[in-house]
């Protein structure tokens, strides 16, 4: 039984980087989707498709800088049995501003420094650099 679905995606994500896999099939969901379409915007992944059916699929292409992934870490924050919240003054420091944090907030999934440009708090999803 799969308790944390996202937890799962990052670290299908992680695993498959480090095996210099291309790309990443998942069970496709809107939180997914939305960390997903964040990661492709930050440069992290070269493509994501959603593919119909039932269940639908998730397909994510993992970006490479010749034989290096673009991802260097990807860590799950806020876990279902401890949950992270933070102000919008106190959203977190990724490497020094070099990485980025997915935050859920009230207007929706964004990075971190985005939530900070809106006045925005919320759930810390994960980290990524």
């Amino acid at each position: 039984m799969m308790t944390d679905p996202i937890a799962d995606m990052l670290t299908n994500l992680r695993n498959a980087a480090r095996a210099r896999k291309p790309s990443v099939t998942l069970v496709n969901s809107k939180v997914k989707k939305a960390i997903a379409d964040i990661f492709l915007r930050l440069g992290f992944l070269d493509a994501v498709e959603v593919e119909a059916g039932t269940p639908s699929k998730l397909h994510l292409k993992i970006k490479f800088y010749g034989k290096e992934p673009a991802i260097n870490a990807v860590d799950r924050v806020s876990k279902p049995g401890h949950r992270v919240y933070k102000k919008r003054d106190e959203m977190p420091r990724v490497i020094n501003d070099y990485g980025y944090a997915v935050v859920s907030t009230s207007a929706g999934i964004m990075t971190n420094k985005e939530a900070e440009e809106n006045g925005l708090g919320g759930e810390i999803i994960c980290t990524i650099y």
